[in-house]
């Protein structure tokens, strides 16, 4: 199925604009993510609906996604594991967050190591997509920690159980998937920006 939705948009594109072959490349592989992102969140969103937890879900997704987004992390190398992964974090994560009531002094704790993580480990870049500008590392470091602490900090202010939840273990989930660990356990190269750099010693000149 997806060959041939891929194949098809190609086929319009190719016939709408004179493109060379990086730049189709380049299309082709937007389109590829495009269609993986879409498939995926729609089986999300049918098992959230069968488990009568799509508000909760949705809820998850979007705190962890603004933290997510200036610190990157590990990605899956294969769309089925993207799917699997997808599936145990943004259903496994909600069904936790409802059942789990954690004390302040907890959220403390995990908070305060959460944080320290985050501004050691963000923000963890991909082969794919290395981040190779210093300084765009730097803001992206300093942005993260400060969501990581607003989510602390919110986690312990807030009175509804399930937001101070999705909170704190949005935090502890981001904080695994940029581990250097989490890289070393599924055999995926860390730092690739200073990969990147060694290969093209140019690249900043």
């Amino acid at each position: 199925m997806k060959k041939v939705i891929i194949n098809h948009w190609m086929k319009i594109i190719k016939e709408k604009k004179n493109f060379n072959d990086k730049k189709l490349s380049e299309i082709e592989y937007g389109l590829t993510g495009l269609y993986l992102t879409i498939s995926k969140l729609i089986v999300i969103v049918v098992v959230a609906l069968i488990l009568g937890i799509f508000k909760e879900m949705i809820t998850f997704l979007l705190i962890y996604n603004i933290l997510r987004m200036p610190s990157f992390g590990i990605h899956a190398t294969k769309s089925w594991i993207c799917l699997v992964s997808s599936l145990i974090i943004f259903i496994g994560f909600p069904i936790l967050c409802i059942n789990i009531k954690l004390t302040t002094t907890i959220k403390i704790i995990i908070g305060f190591f959460g944080c320290i993580l985050m501004f050691k480990n963000s923000p963890a870049d991909t082969k794919k997509r290395p981040i190779v500008n210093h300084k765009r590392r730097l803001i992206y470091k300093i942005i993260s920690t400060i969501l990581a602490i607003i989510f602390v900090t919110l986690s312990i202010l807030i009175k509804n159980n399930y937001i101070s939840n999705c909170l704190i273990f949005g935090l502890v989930l981001q904080n695994i998937l940029i581990s250097p660990l989490t890289y070393k356990i599924f055999k995926q190269p860390y730092n690739n920006y200073k990969e990147f750099l060694r290969l093209n010693p140019n690249f900043l000149n």
